[in-house]
């Protein structure tokens, strides 16, 4: 059984930083691609990064480009995403999802084409 367990969401200023964790069990990282998103209330889920199987492509949305940094410890099983520079508007609820996928790039994988997800961490960003 696939199961994602998200960690790391907190109150943080604007400016600052945070590494959220995606604890991952029941599948290995060279079948499954990996997707941080972020759900901010009212809006609809949006990728904020992904990771392909078997770490052989990276995607970040433009809005996170060169602040956030998507990485996997496979000995930990674990997913992490590096946020600096962190803005107001980067406050969501962020979830990690998996998804066996190895046709392609994660960048071309649909939201709901992921079928396993975590339970989310909440990040909220002051200004």
């Amino acid at each position: 059984e696939v199961q994602l367990v998200e960690s790391g969401g907190r109150l943080v200023q604007a400016g600052g930083s945070l590494r959220l964790s995606c604890a991952a069990s029941g599948f290995t990282f060279d079948r499954y691609a990996i997707g941080w998103f972020r759900q901010a209330p009212g809006k609809e889920r949006e990728v904020v990064s992904c990771i392909s199987a078997g770490n052989t492509s990276i995607y970040y949305a433009d809005a996170v480009k060169g602040r956030f940094t998507i990485s996997t410890d496979n000995a930990k099983n674990t997913v992490y995403l590096e946020m600096t520079s962190l803005k107001p508007e980067n406050t969501a609820v962020y979830y990690c999802a998996a998804q066996n996928w190895v046709v392609s790039g994660c960048a071309l994988i649909l939201v709901n084409e992921y079928r396993n997800w975590g339970q989310g961490t909440q990040v909220t960003v002051s200004s």
